[in-house]
């Protein structure tokens, strides 16, 4: 089972994760800690609560925030020269490859501006909602109010109870 989880899943989740990691080597760390994680917790996934990729990406997703906000990557990117910055850049179209492969873009694209901005910042880009607000000087109740619009569509269009 876990075989079928790494050849199925791995990729799409190593582009949440690269995404929010812009290391190569710690978003392989991130990976394979979120694989971990997965394998341990598989009994506690639910799915009359969604679906299993969303339950993955979520672990993904936030051991990688997590990850982005330690000491250790705070420090990197203090002391980090400019290659680092330039081979985020140069990786960018794989990473758009993995989304498009499962399909997200498309869904997202259905969705007005400012809730697909929103989507992409919290989920794609690992902001958290205080950030965005912050950022790009949006109240955050404007930004939680996009984002329930956003779901409750992404729900409808996806048929997800």
């Amino acid at each position: 089972m876990f075989e079928y989880l790494y050849d199925h899943y791995s990729g799409a989740l190593y582009g949440v994760a690269s995404r929010i990691i812009s290391k190569e080597s710690v978003a392989e760390e991130v990976l394979h800690d979120a694989f971990l994680r997965i394998w341990e917790r598989i009994e506690s996934y639910d799915p009359g609560k969604g679906r299993l990729f969303t339950w993955m990406l979520n672990i993904t997703r936030n051991l990688a925030i997590d990850k982005s906000r330690s000491k250790e990557i705070s420090r990197d990117r203090k002391t980090g020269d400019i290659s680092n910055f330039v081979h985020s850049v140069d990786r960018a179209s794989p990473e758009i490859q993995h989304v498009d492969a499962i399909g997200l873009k498309e869904v997202l694209d259905q969705l007005p501006d400012e809730q697909k901005f929103v989507v992409e910042y919290l989920y794609l880009r690992g902001y958290t909602q205080s950030e965005v607000a912050e950022e790009f000087n949006i109240p955050l109740g404007t930004v939680k109010t996009r984002l329930r619009l956003a779901m409750t569509a992404l729900r409808s269009k996806l048929k997800i109870t």
